[in-house]
C-alpha cells in the first residue's frame, strides 16, 4: 500500500499540472471503487478551478472554492498525468481532464484492486478535517506539532507495543509499516517495547527519526512498493537504503547481527535485536 511518502510524492508530481487548472471533464468508468462515487460528481467539478493540492495522511486533497475532492490510492492505486488520447489500460477507472496554458491534460487513476476512493466534501458539509475519514487522524509527522513531547504525553496509558501504536495513526498519521520499522531502528527502540515504558528522551529520538526517515523517502521518490508507480511512471529508490525492512536474516548494516522478522498485528516487523533495545 502506498504510504505517506508515496502519497506526498504523488501530490508533488500532480500539483504543477492541476493547480490553477479548470476541470473540463470527469470520466468515471465504474459506479465506484471502495465506496460509490458521489452522485452528480461530474456536475460539481466541470467548469471549476482547482485552487491547490493538499494531503492529509494518505489522502490526496484537490481543493476547489466550493469543496474538496478526496482521493485515496487504496492498496494498489496510482495516478498518472497524461496527454489526451493515451489508450486505456485495464483498471483505468477515473479520468479528470483539465485545461491550462499548456493545453488539456488527463489525471488518470489506475486501481486494480479497487480499494481506492474518490469522494467529495463540499463547503456546506462543514470543516474538512471533520470528514469521517479524516477526523480521527493524528498530527502530521512533518509538521511542527509533531515532536517527542507529543509522543510521550499521548502514550502514557498505551500498553500496546510501540510499533502498533505508530501504525494506529491516531497519535501521528502516515507512519506505515515500512517507515515505522526504519524509524524504530534509527532510534534504537525495540518494536515490541510497550509504548508507555518509553522515556521522553527516547521519544525525542524517535520523533527525529520519523521526520528524517520520511523526509529521506520523499526525496528519493518513496519506495518501490509492489503496486506503486509515481506520476511520471518512475519508481522510488528509498528501498535501496533500508536498514531493516524486508532484510530478514541479512546482517545488520550497523553491527552485523542477522535482522529478525516477527509478526505484530498481522504485519511483518523487522528489527535488530542488538541495536534496538
Amino acid at each position: 500500500m502506498p504510504e505517506l511518502p508515496e502519497v506526498e510524492v504523488t501530490r508533488r508530481g500532480v500539483a504543477p499540472h492541476l493547480e490553477g487548472r479548470v476541470v473540463e471533464e470527469l470520466v468515471l468508468r465504474r459506479e465506484g471503487l471502495r465506496w460509490p462515487f458521489p452522485e452528480g460528481l461530474a456536475e460539481r467539478l466541470v467548469g471549476q478551478r482547482i485552487l491547490k493540492t493538499g494531503r492529509r495522511g494518505k489522502y490526496l486533497l484537490l481543493e476547489f472554492a466550493h469543496g474538496t475532492l478526496i482521493i485515496h490510492l487504496g492498496m494498489s492505486g496510482h495516478l498518472r498525468v497524461l496527454p489526451p488520447g493515451v489508450p486505456l489500460k485495464k483498471h483505468d477507472h477515473v479520468d479528470l481532464v483539465v485545461s491550462g496554458p499548456e493545453g488539456r491534460q488527463v489525471l488518470r487513476m489506475h486501481d486494480p484492486r479497487r480499494f481506492g476512493a474518490v469522494l467529495w466534501h463540499g463547503v456546506d458539509d462543514g470543516d474538512l478535517q471533520q470528514h469521517i475519514l479524516l477526523r480521527g487522524l493524528g498530527v502530521e509527522p512533518l509538521e511542527d506539532a509533531f515532536n517527542g513531547a507529543l509522543l510521550h504525553r499521548e502514550t502514557r496509558k498505551r500498553s500496546a507495543p510501540i510499533k502498533q501504536v505508530l501504525l494506529a495513526g491516531d497519535i501521528v498519521v502516515g507512519v506505515g509499516n515500512i517507515y515505522a520499522c526504519e524509524s524504530l531502528f534509527r532510534a534504537g527502540i525495540n518494536p515490541k517495547t510497550p509504548a508507555s515504558r518509553i522515556s521522553r528522551a527516547r521519544y525525542d529520538k524517535l520523533a527525529t527519526a520519523i521526520r528524517e526517515v520520511l523526509a529521506a523517502a520523499i526525496v528519493q521518490g518513496g519506495s518501490t512498493l509492489r503496486d506503486f508507480i509515481a506520476v511520471n511512471g518512475q519508481s522510488g529508490y528509498f528501498q535501496q537504503t533500508y536498514f531493516v525492512y524486508d532484510r530478514t536474516e541479512l546482517p545488520c548494516r550497523n553491527c552485523g547481527t542477522p535482522i529478525r522478522q516477527i509478526k505484530q498485528g498481522q504485519r511483518s516487523t523487522f528489527y535488530c535485536v542488538k541495536c534496538q533495545r
